[in-house]
Formats: C-alpha cells, sequence, structure tokens
C-alpha cells in the first residue's frame, strides 16, 4: 500500500471543490471499501432463499443481479464524477428536480433501506450463527421450533442486543473508520474463500453434482418470474456500490473511481458467482435453504464434516455485524443531516458534546432497526431492502439524462446514454410485484416486502410533516412579532 493511500493528500484538479474533510482515500483504500461494503450479509445470509426460489440454477439470479446494479454503476460515475459531493442519490435528485419533498424521500429511502439492511444482518445473527455457535439447542431446547430451528423469542433478543452493540459503537464514533475497513473486508474475503476450498475438496471427491447448475426448481410459479423475483432478491448482495459516492470529499482525486468502482464490482460478482456455482453443486436446493442464513455453513458442513465450524462462524459473525454497524452509520448520518437541513424534527440533529456523534439520530434509527429485527424476517428484510434501493437507482438513472441539460467546467466520466435507460427500465421490472400479478392476488413474499417499504416511508412522510408543519407555525409567529425573524427556530 503506498504512503498516499492512508495519508492526507493535496487538493485534487480537475473541478473537485474543497473541502473540510481530509482526502485520505487512495485508488487502493476505495477499492477495498467497495469491495468491503458489497460483501457481506447478502451472499452469508440470504444464498438458501435465493436457492429456495428458483432452485439449482441459483447462480443465474446473482448475474441477473450483477448486471442490473452494474448498469447503475455507470450513473453513479457520471454523477460522482460531475458533483464530487457527499449527498449521494440526495445531491442528484435535488440537482435533477428542485423538488424539496421529492429529494427528501429519496434521501429517507435510503435511509431505510439502511436500516432494513442493517436488521436483516442482526436477524442472521441470531437465527444461525449465534445458535450455532454457542449450540444453545442442548441447552435451551424449549427456544427450538419442532423442525429445529430457533424460535423468535431466541432469534428477537439475540438480534436487539447485536443492534445495541452497534448502537453504542456508532454512539462512541469511529476512529480511522476506513483503514479499519480494510481489515473488515480481509475478514469477509477469508470467509468466503474458506466457502470455496472447502467445496473444491467436497467436489474433488465427489460428493458435488453438477447437473443442478442448470435446474429450475420453481414450484408452480413460471420460470421466467421465479427468476425475476429471486434477482430481486439476490440484488440484495450487489447493494453497497453506491455507498461510495458518498466518500467523493474524501479521496484524493474524485477520477478515480471508474476504475476503483468497476473492478471492485467486478471481484465482488466473481467471488459471488463462484459461492453460488460451488454451493448449488455440493447441496440440492432443499439443503441449502434449510434454516434462515445457514446456507454457507450446510456446503462447509457437508464438504469437509471434519471442518472446525466454529472458525467459520465466527467469520461469519464478524462479516455481516460489519455490514450492519456501516449501514447504521450511514442510516443515523442520513437522519442527522436531514435534521441539520430543517427537512426533519430538529431533535434528530443533536450531537454529543464530548464524542461529537450524533446521538438522537443514532438511538432513532437503533430504535426503527430493533422494530424492524422483531417484525419480520431475514428474507423479507432483505427482499425490502432491495426494493427500496431499486426505487433509488431507477431515480438515479433517470437524473443522469435529465442533468445532461447541466453541464459543468471540468472533465468527468460519462456514461454511453443506453446505459442509464437500461439500467432505469431493468430497476423497474425488478420493481413489479410480478407474481402477484400473474397469480391475480398478492403473494406473501411480495405483499410483506412491499408492506414493510410503505411503513418505512410513511415514517418518513409523518417526519416530514411534522417538521413542514412546526416550520409554518414558526412563520406565522413571526409575522406576528412572537418569534424575532432572524431566530432560527431549529438550533
Amino acid at each position: 500500500m503506498t504512503k498516499t493511500d492512508v495519508t492526507e493528500s493535496p487538493p485534487p484538479e480537475g473541478g473537485a471543490p474543497p473541502t473540510e474533510l481530509k482526502r485520505a482515500i487512495g485508488p487502493k483504500l476505495l477499492l477495498l471499501f467497495i469491495i468491503g461494503d458489497i460483501l457481506g450479509t447478502g451472499v452469508y445470509a440470504l444464498t438458501g432463499n435465493v436457492a429456495k426460489q428458483v432452485g439449482g440454477a441459483l447462480w443465474v439470479p446473482f448475474l441477473l443481479a450483477f448486471v442490473s446494479a452494474f448498469l447503475t454503476a455507470f450513473s453513479y460515475l457520471e454523477l460522482v464524477g460531475k458533483y464530487p459531493r457527499a449527498a449521494g442519490a440526495a445531491l442528484y435528485t435535488h440537482k435533477a428536480w428542485g423538488v424539496h419533498f421529492f429529494t427528501f424521500m429519496v434521501a429517507f429511502t435510503v435511509m431505510s433501506s439502511g436500516m432494513s439492511s442493517a436488521s436483516s444482518a442482526a436477524r442472521a445473527v441470531g437465527s444461525s450463527y449465534i445458535p450455532k455457535l454457542f449450540e444453545f439447542g442442548d441447552h435451551f431446547p424449549d427456544l427450538y421450533n419442532a423442525d429445529g430451528t430457533p424460535s423468535e423469542a431466541l432469534i428477537i433478543p439475540i438480534a436487539i442486543a447485536f443492534l445495541l452493540i452497534f448502537a453504542a459503537l456508532n454512539l462512541r464514533g469511529v476512529s480511522e473508520s476506513v483503514k479499519a475497513n480494510v481489515a473488515f473486508t480481509i475478514i469477509e474475503m477469508t470467509g468466503l474463500a474458506i466457502v470455496v476450498v472447502i467445496a473444491l475438496i467436497g467436489i474433488f471427491e465427489g460428493k458435488g453434482d453438477a447437473g443442478r447448475l442448470s435446474e429450475f426448481n420453481t414450484a408452480d410459479a413460471p420460470v421466467f418470474l421465479a427468476v425475476i423475483g429471486a434477482t430481486s432478491l439476490a440484488f440484495f448482495a450487489m447493494v453497497g456500490f453506491e455507498d461510495s459516492v458518498n466518500m467523493a470529499e474524501e479521496t484524493t482525486n474524485p477520477r478515480i473511481f471508474p476504475r476503483a468502482m468497476l473492478t471492485g464490482m467486478c471481484i465482488a460478482a466473481g467471488i459471488y458467482l463462484t459461492v453460488a456455482i460451488l454451493s448449488s453443486t455440493l447441496l440440492s436446493p432443499a439443503d441449502l435453504s434449510k434454516g434462515e442464513a445457514g446456507a454457507l455453513q450446510n456446503v462447509v458442513s457437508y464438504a469437509v464434516p471434519g471442518f472446525p465450524l466454529w472458525i467459520f462462524l465466527a467469520i461469519s459473525i464478524f462479516a455481516v455485524s460489519n455490514s450492519a454497524l456501516i449501514n447504521m452509520m450511514m442510516a443515523s448520518r442520513l437522519v442527522y443531516g436531514m435534521s441539520r437541513q430543517h427537512v426533519i424534527p430538529a431533535v434528530l440533529g443533536k450531537v454529543a458534546p464530548t464524542r461529537r456523534t450524533p446521538w438522537t439520530a443514532i438511538i432513532f434509527t437503533s430504535l426503527v432497526a430493533m422494530a424492524l429485527t422483531s417484525y419480520s424476517n431475514t428474507q423479507t428484510l432483505g427482499a425490502t431492502t432491495s426494493l427500496l434501493l431499486l426505487a433509488v437507482f431507477t431515480v438515479v438513472n433517470v437524473a443522469v439524462l435529465v442533468l445532461r441539460k447541466d453541464p459543468v467546467e471540468h472533465r468527468h466520466f460519462k456514461t454511453p446514454t443506453p446505459l442509464p435507460v437500461l439500467g432505469a427500465l431493468i430497476s423497474l421490472i425488478l420493481i413489479v410485484p410480478w407474481t402477484s400479478i400473474y397469480n391475480g392476488a398478492w403473494q406473501p413474499a411480495e405483499r410483506d416486502k412491499f408492506a414493510l417499504a410503505g411503513y418505512l416511508l410513511a415514517v418518513g412522510l409523518v417526519l416530514w410533516l411534522v417538521t413542514f408543519i412546526g416550520q409554518r407555525v414558526t412563520g406565522r409567529r413571526a409575522e406576528r412579532g412572537e418569534v424575532p425573524v432572524d431566530e432560527d427556530p431549529h438550533p
């Protein structure tokens, strides 16, 4: 690693605006940040759920999810080069349309996706990794269902305990977070490398069946609709690349984004596809989907029964916990930023005087994440995250076309026009509840993710209305002379 990757660099050339933040992220650190942000909960927690929906050919949804994310990544690359600021999708929405409420809802949708993603990770820890690591079934049999899976009475307390740990870490603050992300990424990749190596050993010993890779076991659903549904879920595994644009003001030069983002996504997709192909070769969809988040554990224990499973379980806990912590940090900072912009109640923008962390925003997002953990399961939470981000990606793909009429003076990456068009169309296709339309009635999985997304956005709408009404009341008081006109109603 070169010195420029870890130390502050001079202000970059090429139109990057001045910033109070330290420009400490060079190409290598940005690449590792992107890989680390993508890897984690998706492949660890949802591989079995994808296999359950589509069958042995579970690599197909992962490949289609990568293609969809890759198209949208080009739009982000043009926009982050054009507007190298840290606000991400909300900034691009504001630049394209300038509608305050629309910008707010996009920002709140991104924030909600972070909370649902963190809740999904916490559920994975509570439903699979911790119970298996500490063998709770031997000591607390009453906390397990008849089929041997952990009950909600065990899952929810563990998940909430982990979210409380994340909240405590978040409240304390993060020092040298980008450097820490390097270590997190290495640990996550080590876990997946263990899966790959052990799966290959099992296959070489004759335990695999490559014929499953072309099998689509979709029950009564048409193959096309089942693949679309599974792709919407697998899309959760590819999200994370969009978070990197929020580091634009801390990179040595925003021009490093195209190579770093595309390379990072290709590496992550290659790892995911390899894991999906090897997992399906070794185990049937039924075996992969046993438990809520235990597919890769099942692969390891089946391929090499003598392998100490606790090592992989410990790595899995760290990997999904890291994803949850990153998402909770992102969500709390978005809440804080929206409060400081006076678009949600000012109380959510308070900062701890010693740690300088947005403590009210952290508490708010943590409480919402805990409620989500208690409300739904890993699959629904992951599907809701995908749904919310697909909606945001549709907006971003359209925004890049709208903003072509707003040229800037500096040079920047420009994506070929067909790519954002395709990205928007594919994102919309993945949003539509095709299975429910085909069956003429809401299917449980689609109903649940749309309902959960609706509840989250309703919370955002209430917060916006409370702030809007408060501002109108304060404005009327100022007109009557009860509040000085120049007094900030949101300290």
